[in-house]
C-alpha cells in the first residue's frame, strides 16, 4: 500500500517537473526563434528595400546588365536614411543573395557574391520556384526569403540562415541533454522526499497494525476465562437470564477477537503458497453453504471452470471464497440467487460472486473494504459481523498479488477478485 503511495508521490512530482520543463523549453525555444527570424525578416527586407540596379537601361526594359556592372545597394529615393541595420555588425556579416527578374520572366541579374556555397543556377532555380509557389516570404532550404516588387521588376532576395538554425538546434540539444541530467537528478530527489512524506504514515500504520495484534492477543485470555468460568456457573445454579446474557456477549467479543487475529495475521505474515487447484478448492469452499442459502430462500449457481490452478496458501483462500459468499448471502434478496463463477483470462483467474441487491453508492464502494465499516449502520454486530470480513478478504488478495473490486449494475452487485494465473 505505502509503496504504491510512494509511487503515486514521485509519478505527481515527476510529472509537473516534466510538465514545467517542456512548458519552459517550449517557451524559451519558441521566443528565441521567433525573435530572431523577426530579426533577420527585417534585415532581409531592409536589404531589399536598399538594393538597385545600375546599368539599367529604363527605354530598353529587356536590355542586359554589362559584366562589369553590380547592383547597387543604396538608400532608395524619397525615404530617409535609416540605420537600423545596415550599419550594424550583425547586418553587415550576414550574406546575401538577390535574383532581380523581369516582368516577363527573364533574369536581369543574380548577386551572388559567394559562389562557394550556391551556384547562380541554384539561386535562379530557388526564385523561379518561390515566383510560382506565390509566397512573398519564407524558407527555401536554409535560405530566408522575401519576395518584392521594385517597379520595373520584381526582387527575390536571400539570406543565408544557415547559422541561426545550427545555433537554434545547440541551443535545444544542450538544453536537452542539461534538462535531462537535471531531471533525472529531480527523480532521485523525488524519491527521497516521497519516502520521508511516507514514512510517519507508514510508522503510524504499522503501529496501528500492531496494537490491534497486541489487543486482540490481550483479550484473547480474559474471553477464555470468562467463558470458561459462564460454564461452570451455568452448571450450578442451571439457566439464568443473565447468566445467559454473559455467555451471548462473550461469545461475541470471542468471534470479534478472532477476526482481528486474523486480520492482523492476514496483515503481517507473508503466506505460505503452493501449486493447488483453485477449482476444487472454490467448490469445497461453497458446498457448506447452499444450505445457508436455502434457509434464507436463496440458490446457489454456480459455474466453476475445471483445471484452473495458482500459486497461493489454501487456507487463506479458501477464507477468502467463505467471506465472499456469506458476505453474498446476508445481503442477497429472498427468492434470488448467489452467483459464483471461476473462470481464468489471458493473464488472471477471475473469481466472481455476485447477488441481487440495493447498488451500493460510490463513495460507500471505496469504503467497504476499510476496517470496521459497514455499509447498514443499523446493525451493530448482532448478527456477529463486525465490518472486518471484507477488509479480510482485501488482505488476502493484497498478498496474493491481486486486486479486488465491487461493481453495481441492473440490480447486481458483484465483488469480483483477480489473481496471477500460476
Amino acid at each position: 500500500m505505502f509503496k504504491k503511495s510512494r509511487r503515486k508521490i514521485v509519478a505527481a512530482i515527476m510529472s509537473i517537473l516534466v510538465l514545467l520543463f517542456l512548458g519552459t523549453l517550449a517557451v524559451i525555444y519558441s521566443s528565441s526563434y521567433f525573435e530572431v527570424s523577426s530579426r533577420n525578416y527585417d534585415m532581409l527586407e531592409r536589404h531589399a528595400e536598399l538594393y538597385s540596379l545600375r546599368g539599367f537601361s529604363e527605354d530598353t526594359f529587356g536590355g542586359r546588365f554589362s559584366d562589369t556592372m553590380e547592383p547597387l545597394i543604396e538608400n532608395p529615393k524619397n525615404k530617409p536614411n535609416d540605420s537600423r541595420f545596415e550599419d550594424t555588425p550583425t547586418f553587415q556579416l550576414s550574406t546575401f543573395y538577390s535574383v532581380a527578374i523581369s516582368k516577363d520572366g527573364d533574369i536581369l541579374e543574380i548577386d551572388n557574391r559567394n559562389e562557394t556555397v550556391y551556384t547562380k543556377e541554384t539561386l535562379e532555380k530557388y526564385a523561379s520556384d518561390i515566383l510560382k509557389s506565390n509566397k512573398n516570404r519564407g524558407i527555401k532550404n536554409s535560405l530566408m526569403f522575401i519576395v518584392l516588387d521594385k517597379g520595373k521588376y520584381t526582387l527575390v532576395t536571400f539570406m543565408d540562415n544557415t547559422v541561426m538554425q545550427e545555433s537554434m538546434t545547440t541551443l535545444f540539444r544542450y538544453t536537452l541533454v542539461f534538462g535531462g541530467i537535471a531531471i533525472i537528478a529531480l527523480f532521485f530527489l523525488a524519491v527521497y522526499l516521497a519516502k520521508r512524506i511516507v514514512k510517519p504514515l507508514e510508522e503510524s500504520y504499522q503501529k496501528q497494525k500492531q496494537f490491534i495484534s497486541d489487543a486482540g492477543h490481550e483479550l484473547k485470555t480474559p474471553v477464555s476465562v470468562v467463558n470458561a468460568n459462564a460454564e461452570l456457573l451455568s452448571r450450578e445454579i442451571g439457566d439464568n437470564q443473565w447468566l445467559t446474557n454473559i455467555q451471548y456477549e462473550n461469545e461475541r467479543m470471542g468471534k470479534l477477537v478472532s477476526q482481528l487475529l486474523e486480520l492482523a495475521r492476514t496483515e503481517n505474515v507473508t503466506p505460505q503458497t503452493e501449486h493447488l487447484d483453485l477449482s476444487r478448492l472454490v467448490i469445497g469452499g461453497a458446498l457448506p453453504f447452499e444450505s445457508v442459502a436455502f434457509e434464507k430462500g436463496l440458490v446457489l449457481n454456480m459455474d466453476i471452470s475445471d483445471g484452473i490452478f495458482v500459486d497461493g496458501n489454501s487456507s487463506q483462500l479458501s477464507q477468502l471464497v467463505s467471506i465472499l459468499i456469506d458476505n453474498a448471502i446476508r445481503h442477497g434478496q429472498d427468492g434470488k440467487e448467489v452467483g459464483l463463477t471461476l473462470n481464468e483470462n489471458r493473464n488472471s483467474v477471475i473469481l466472481s460472486v455476485t447477488n441481487a441487491g440495493k447498488p451500493i453508492p460510490q463513495e460507500e464502494t471505496e469504503r467497504l473494504f476499510e476496517r470496521f465499516y459497514r455499509a447498514d449502520e443499523t446493525r451493530n454486530g448482532e448478527d456477529k459481523h463486525y465490518g472486518l470480513g471484507l477488509a479480510i478478504a482485501k488482505s488476502i488478495v493484497t498478498a496474493h498479488k491481486g486486486r479486488i473490486e465491487v461493481k453495481c449494475y441492473n440490480g447486481i452487485v458483484e465483488f469480483r477478485v483477480a489473481l496471477p494465473k500460476a
